[in-house]
């Protein structure tokens, strides 16, 4: 049987229009990697800044499983840098998984080395807790609590509320762990607040503005769970258009506004827009109509995709096509048992979709798939999507960006092998830097 090592090198080689980084990165995203107990974290207490689980788990084991990467947590992210690939500078959303061929250990001379079927193929880096990460709020709160930064210190995630109102088999998204990451969270006794207050994430971002003297930070997603009623009173664009807000009035300026939410009528759009948000993303998940039907039973039910697709296209009219920024969760094409079985025909349908997009000067971006272990699909389909799909997508993508004259979108730090922050797959690591 052929190892990681060789499919990698193989994809490497078949596809060299693709950074080596990039192959890389997105193995370890659909995948994840094991840590040696010498690579976690001191949590809080340490000078490593450690994984803040923001809004999903992104982990192949639930906390229970994760033994001492449970007590210790891993970093929120590492670096790869050098090794026998010669890896420029590369930033990873960390994704555990015991069981992974990949590992971040110490090699005989006691550098933190990324070891691949027991060989070292990276150097490491650690992201470095943050000045801000080391204050509290008034009432004791931590700020990675409140308001944690992921993509190297550049985005600021506020997830306002960390459940989703679509619960259960009927109607939450088949790949997504919101609501049991809320419990675990909870079952392990770690704070996780609900339902943020506005003036915690007010004094949280006035932390961070007071010790982010480098200006790391440059911008902020609001973001949680969906609403299909109404939370605090509010429905879905209220509720989180507070926030914007409040933001706007107490920091104007000092971080560019995002909002990732369903894809609102057009009335709820303009408030975002009204509120101080400059950048939306109404996430359409997965393009082919059948698999978002099976596998976003609730966003079918309530709002349905031809409908939506329909949203993102008005909310284009509100923001300007480029301001909308359409996520979908690359890999759950190919997830059984209703997804495609073929990469060529699952490449085929999420080109499809991004051609739809694209042509209307909409850029999406997407999301590696993690195939969390509490998910349907996630217990389905335990190592994700292939390789393959997901090499052959960042080609498809690049092409259809390439044939529309578009670059890359606003709101995610620097693009380019070596330069880019975006830590959940590597679209921004595959597209030219600005200076190239």
């Amino acid at each position: 049987m052929a190892s990681r090592t060789d499919l990698v090198e193989e994809l490497m080689s078949r596809h060299p229009q693709v950074p080596r980084e990039a192959v890389i990165k997105e193995d370890l995203l659909r995948g994840g990697l094991a840590f040696d107990d010498a690579a976690l974290t001191d949590n809080e207490n340490g000078n490593v800044k450690p994984k803040s689980y923001f809004i999903f788990s992104f982990d192949h084991r639930t906390l229970p499983e994760l033994g001492t990467a449970a007590l210790r947590r891993p970093p929120e992210e590492i670096v790869l840098t050098g090794g026998p690939y010669e890896l420029r500078r590369t930033v990873v959303s960390v994704r555990t998984n015991p069981s992974s061929p990949y590992r971040v250990g110490t090699d005989s001379d006691g550098r933190l080395r990324l070891f691949l079927d027991g060989r070292a193929i990276a150097d490491v880096g650690l992201p470095p807790m943050p000045a801000y990460y080391r204050h509290t709020l008034a009432n004791g709160k931590s700020v990675m609590e409140v308001a944690p930064t992921i993509q190297w210190g550049y985005l600021i995630y506020l997830t306002a509320f960390r459940v989703c109102q679509y619960f259960g088999a009927k109607e939450e998204c088949q790949y997504c762990d919101i609501n049991h990451n809320w419990r675990q969270h909870k079952q392990a006794g770690r704070p996780y607040t609900g339902v943020k207050p506005v003036d915690e994430v007010l004094e949280a971002l006035e932390i961070i503005d007071r010790y982010d003297t480098e200006h790391a930070s440059q911008a902020y997603t609001l973001t949680g769970g969906s609403i299909t009623s109404q939370v605090n009173g509010l429905a879905e664009a209220d509720f989180y258009g507070r926030y914007a807000q409040a933001i706007e009035e107490r920091f104007p300026g000092r971080w560019i506004g995002k909002v990732v939410a369903q894809a609102l009528p057009r009335a709820d759009v303009q408030r975002f827009h009204d509120y101080g948000i400059r950048i939306y993303h109404p996430n359409y998940e997965v393009w082919d109509k059948r698999l978002f039907e099976l596998y976003c039973p609730g966003k079918e039910r309530y709002v349905g995709r031809e409908e939506w697709h329909r949203r993102i296209l008005d909310s284009a009219e509100v923001f300007g096509p480029r301001n909308v920024i359409p996520n979908f969760v690359a890999g759950v094409e190919m997830a059984a048992p209703h997804g495609f079985t073929s990469v060529g025909e699952a490449i085929d349908s999420t080109t499809e979709g991004l051609e739809y997009f694209m042509s209307r000067g909409i850029t999406p971006r997407f999301t590696t798939w993690c195939p969390e272990p509490t998910t349907p699909l996630g217990r389905t389909n335990p190592e994700g999507a292939p390789l393959e799909y997901h090499v052959r997508l960042l080609e498809a993508y690049r092409a259809t960006m390439d044939a529309h004259g578009l670059s890359s979108p606003p709101g995610y730090g620097p693009a380019g092998p070596g330069r880019a922050v975006f830590s959940v797959s590597s679209f921004m690591d595959t597209l030219p830097s600005a200076d190239s």
